[in-house]
């Protein structure tokens, strides 16, 4: 049966094994990563967020006009429809209101 000392040896020679390990790989991990810069045209701008060329995300976009108010509330509150019921209409539906009666 194996002891905590016998363990914690165990762990010391795998810990300085995978340090030999990395010592070995990180120069050509390096130019792995740096020819792929290149062949891609990365910058190190590019890396810290600074580059406006990235392609775009797949998506909607936004596009600065808000949409339309469909819906008004007693006191001036508007909802477009879009997303979560507001609190305001929320609780008028649940007083037995239907969300039509402040359709605009």
């Amino acid at each position: 049966m194996t002891n905590l000392i016998d363990i914690q040896n165990q762990i010391a020679i795998l810990q300085k094994q995978a340090e030999e390990i990395k010592a070995q790989e990180f120069n050509k991990t390096v130019q792995e990563i740096k020819a792929k810069m290149i062949a891609f045209g990365i910058t190190i701008e590019d890396l810290n967020g600074g580059s406006k060329s990235r392609p775009r995300k797949v998506g909607a976009a936004k596009s600065g006009n808000p949409a339309p108010a469909k819906y008004r509330g007693p006191n001036g509150e508007t909802w477009s429809g879009r997303g979560l019921m507001p609190r305001w209409l929320a609780a008028l539906v649940a007083q037995g209101q239907s969300k039509e009666s402040f359709a605009i």
